[in-house]
């Protein structure tokens, strides 16, 4: 039976591990505080899922998600992660993971950082341009009329297909943006971020200067509302991809 590892226990690692135990995949979910901090969750998973160390559930993924604050990537375990498909599922926010220069000046993709750090694994951007409460609202059997695509990126083609495979399996179709150097087409505010997935794309768009406003003047944000969620073409995502300019730091609404 195939096991899915996945490192990072917060919204979107644990949307991730409810979609795979439902497709009948095992689950090995790790967070940073221990795998006692997560009796509850693995209890609610079931009997498909079982809490463990970073390193174990890297050692024990046929594929193996990385769900953290990028600021936490170096603390990734590389030894147990080598020659593993690794999802990546990391954005960069500078007022949450610290300022890095390279990032801001786009000399580098967040994806391509997180690759430097886990040299021996076979890294594929995923999962990063979708909010977690779409996971399950958009998800939808091989071949529905209404399937939702996602954006992967990656260096090494077959990794990409073994990628694309397990998000098949939930409930996804894929498109491929081609290698981890072309990943800044879904990062943070371009066109395929989030935003092609809402019932009310204005309504998204509004909250984020509003968040932005929030953050910029100290008081505290109010978030919007979970979305219903609208599913996107293969074809759309590819067109949103082509034409998506890239949003720098200071480009940016929410650094």
């Amino acid at each position: 039976m195939p096991t899915l590892g996945i490192i990072g226990a917060g919204t979107i690692g644990t949307r991730l591990a409810w979609q795979a135990t439902a497709a009948g995949i095992d689950v090995v979910l790790a967070n940073s505080r221990g795998p006692e901090t997560l009796t509850a969750t693995v209890a609610q998973l079931g009997a498909r899922a079982r809490a463990a160390t970073p390193e174990e559930a890297a050692r024990a993924g046929d594929w193996v998600v990385v769900a953290i604050p990028l600021a936490a990537y170096k603390q990734l375990p590389a030894a147990a992660l080598d020659g593993k498909v690794v999802l990546d599922a990391s954005n960069y926010y500078a007022t949450r993971d610290g300022h890095i220069p390279a990032l801001d000046a786009g000399e580098i993709t967040t994806s391509e950082l997180v690759q430097r750090h886990l040299a021996g694994a076979k890294l594929v951007k995923a999962f990063n341009n979708i909010s977690d409460h779409h996971i399950p609202a958009l998800a939808r059997p091989a071949r529905a009329a209404d399937r939702t695509a996602l954006p992967i990126a990656g260096d090494a083609p077959e990794a990409k297909a073994s990628a694309a495979e397990l998000i098949s399996r939930l409930g996804f179709d894929t498109v491929d943006a081609g290698p981890l150097a072309e990943s800044w087409r879904f990062e943070p505010e371009t066109d395929p971020y989030t935003v092609p997935y809402c019932t009310d794309p204005d309504a998204i768009r509004a909250a984020w200067a509003q968040l932005a406003e929030a953050l910029r003047s100290g008081t505290p944000p109010q978030m919007p509302a979970p979305d219903p969620g609208a599913p996107l073409s293969a074809a759309r995502l590819r067109t949103l991809l082509a034409g998506t300019s890239r949003k720098l730091t200071a480009d940016r609404l929410i650094v």
